[in-house]
């Protein structure tokens, strides 16, 4: 056998490889004295078939198999050898002329094939000790408390019909019967009865809402809107349409008394019981948000401290998964890139910057976690099913049949489980403070990002 390599730019390898005849031979050869003994044929006893006769039977079929056994041996030699991790699968080049090919599987040329390959660059890794990470700690206030009392009983509160002409007003809410047509012809799921909505809420269509107010019960009014351009109906996104509509009742919101006793329809025992969970909720909440504050932080340091190449064929992996998600998004949205105060060229340039960013945060996650030894157990994976089945009451079987029947699926779940633990291995070795901060400066980060989309 002959390796030759002949391309060696940055990560991208390509080796021409000559494998002669005779040594392809005495491999079929091997296997077809191994079949000798498992294969029956007519007119022959067991273990009696002359390997001369297989040959003319199985000799093409198991040349073919001995090729392909040969081509992975001798793949894995030559990457072994040289240390290579591979970035992706090798792309391996065969002879294609039919006379060529003949004459290889027939044992009468050798094989010559060029395999190229695109490696992972070697890791030199951080000092984690060195790494100094500040951990934004916010307390729960009685102030906070008080407002998710508040949205909790806002959420909850009442309603008391107006008086006879009373007139709608945002905040009220209004039960109305309806029938919506496009160009005068009704549509599927365009009429409704005894629905009730309340003015201001945001739940129906733009503008909706809006044209009920000054209606009193028993007024008619045709409503005339458009179905958001990203509505989830193909046929009525963007489509301009009128609702005839009756308001039935006209009901005014009353304030809801925060006691013992609205504890109770909430099936706690008390107030301060209430205020006992509410501050435990929260609580909860300021924890998850300092949590991806600090792992955002150290994926920032991380990404400071290994500066490499990362495989080209990765990144445009990531960019393109990004990059068709983007532009579903803004098409669902009607959205353009002037819309965005960007061009297309811009955005492209963005994006791949970020998935260099994360191929090359995957690999060195990657090496932390293989160097030393982090794995994530099937126990720990069952956890994670068990958490999302959770999150689909009356759906859970369904939902752990679709993950003990779907690799990818279980792939996707255990690689932020391994990501985390790789995070939490990295924050035991970094020098960690806690910094004490208020709730508006914990999420002032996650603000400016949305209010930057």
């Amino acid at each position: 056998m002959q390796v030759t390599e002949t391309l060696n730019e940055g990560l991208k390898h390509e080796f021409k490889v000559n494998v002669p005849a005779s040594d392809l031979d005495a491999k079929a050869d091997a296997r077809l004295v191994d079949l000798k003994d498992k294969v029956r044929l007519n007119g022959f006893r067991p273990g009696k078939v002359p390997v001369s006769h297989l040959k003319k039977v199985y000799g093409r079929s198991v040349m073919a198999e001995t090729i392909d056994q040969t081509i992975r041996d001798t793949n894995t030699q030559i990457f072994t050898e040289r240390g290579f991790r591979l970035a992706t699968e090798p792309k391996i080049t065969m002879p294609t002329e039919q006379k060529e090919v003949e004459q290889i599987l027939s044992g009468k040329s050798d094989l010559t094939y060029t395999v190229s390959i695109e490696v992972v660059p070697a890791i030199q890794l951080a000092d984690f000790k060195s790494f100094k990470v500040e951990k934004p700690v916010a307390e729960v206030s009685d102030a906070d408390v008080d407002e998710a009392i508040k949205r909790i009983a806002d959420q909850n509160r009442s309603y008391v019909a107006k008086g006879e002409g009373a007139k709608a007003e945002t905040g009220d809410r209004v039960t109305i019967n309806f029938k919506g047509t496009i160009e005068g012809v009704p549509f599927d799921g365009g009429t409704g009865e005894n629905i009730q909505v309340t003015i201001g809420s945001n739940t129906f269509i733009p503008g909706f809402e809006q044209q009920l107010i000054g209606m009193t019960a028993s007024d008619t009014r045709t409503l005339k809107v458009s179905f958001p351009k990203n509505y989830a109906s193909e046929k009525l996104a963007g489509q301009p349409a009128e609702f005839e509509t009756t308001a039935t009742l006209v009901e005014a919101p009353q304030e809801t008394a925060v006691n013992d006793e609205f504890a109770k329809t909430l099936g706690l025992e008390s107030l301060d019981k209430l205020k006992q969970a509410a501050r435990e909720r929260l609580a909860a909440e300021f924890a998850g948000a300092t949590r991806q504050r600090v792992k955002r932080t150290l994926l920032d340091r991380l990404d400071e401290s290994h500066r490499f190449e990362a495989p080209p064929s990765l990144i445009d992996e990531e960019f393109n998964l990004m990059w068709t998600s983007i532009k579903a998004e803004m098409e669902s949205g009607g959205k353009t890139f002037a819309d965005e105060n960007t061009t297309e060229e811009a955005a492209k340039e963005e994006y791949r910057r970020i998935a260099d960013r994360r191929v090359r945060l995957g690999l060195v996650l990657s090496e932390i976690g293989e160097k030393n030894k982090i794995t994530v157990t099937d126990d720990e994976v069952s956890r994670a099913v068990i958490e999302r089945a959770r999150q689909m009451p009356g759906r859970e079987k369904e939902v752990w049949d679709y993950y003990r029947n779907n690799a990818n699926a279980l792939a996707q779940l255990r690689a932020p489980i391994y990501e985390d633990k790789v995070v939490d291995f990295i924050l035991e070795l970094a020098n960690v403070t806690e910094k004490k901060v208020s709730r508006e400066e914990l999420y002032e980060d996650d603000d400016a990002e949305k209010s930057a989309a």
